[in-house]
């Protein structure tokens, strides 16, 4: 598993990586490891706003259906249209070609709550041992 230390992550598994006032957003590598081959992704229009934790899409997987949830709250500036016509961008490369949404930051500090990769990784251990 990789655990990149210069993203944020919630423990819903979804990733942030701060580039000036926005935030670039995806699901962590033991989310889409743990969906199997993802087939289908449903993400909001630009222009969306969203709050923390608010859920904002929808990956669908050979497996389950899994909702998405925003790790802080801003407006969505864009959204990674390849996933549209390749989903599977998502099991490929999760933290490059794999991310979902950028966001204009409306609370900056909800970022520093989320967890780093050492906490994130410890939660990881904590739910592959149950």
């Amino acid at each position: 598993m990789n655990f990149p230390d210069t993203l944020r992550y919630t423990k819903e598994h979804e990733w942030l990586r701060l580039e000036g006032q926005e935030g670039v957003v995806g699901i962590t590598d033991f989310a889409q490891d743990s969906l199997g081959d993802v087939v289908f992704v449903e993400l909001p229009a630009a222009g969306a706003t969203l709050t923390q934790g608010q859920a904002f899409g929808v990956v669908e997987s050979n497996k389950t259906v899994s909702d998405l949830f925003a790790p802080v709250s801003g407006r969505v500036v864009a959204v990674n249209e390849t996933l549209r016509e390749k989903p599977e961008q998502v099991n490929a490369d999760p933290y490059g070609g794999g991310w979902m949404l950028r966001i204009a930051l409306a609370r900056p500090d909800e970022a520093g709550a989320l967890l780093d990769a050492k906490a994130y990784q410890a939660l990881v251990a904590s739910e592959q041992a149950k």
